[in-house]
């Protein structure tokens, strides 16, 4: 499966009324560690199809950052039937991601 971009217009669709598990990558084009974690991120969303992958641009969804208390990133939300089931902040390895989300 591929990444979904995340917009304020398409958060209950494509997050909140998932019949899927979600990962969030709360991100910026200028944040070098985002840069490093997001190869990783897309690696996960083309190997796991029960998860649905999901990346909000904080540049350009502020409201979303603060709806999620982000506060530096790269910073990683797993929801799972609407809530926040864990949330991290920072670059993580692959295993540590799929830990996160179960895997």
């Amino acid at each position: 499966m591929s990444v979904t971009a995340i917009t304020n217009s398409n958060f209950n669709t494509e997050v909140l009324q998932s019949d899927k598990p979600v990962l969030i990558d709360f991100w910026a084009a200028w944040c070098s560690p985002c840069r490093m974690l997001s190869p990783t991120v897309d690696e996960i969303a083309e190997e796991i199809s029960d998860v649905k992958v999901c990346k909000v641009n904080i540049d350009e969804e502020p409201e979303l950052a603060r709806q999620f208390n982000v506060m530096s990133i790269p910073t990683l939300v797993f929801i799972k039937d609407g809530k926040i089931e864990q949330q991290s902040a920072g670059v993580r390895p692959k295993a540590s991601i799929l830990s996160m989300i179960g895997k």
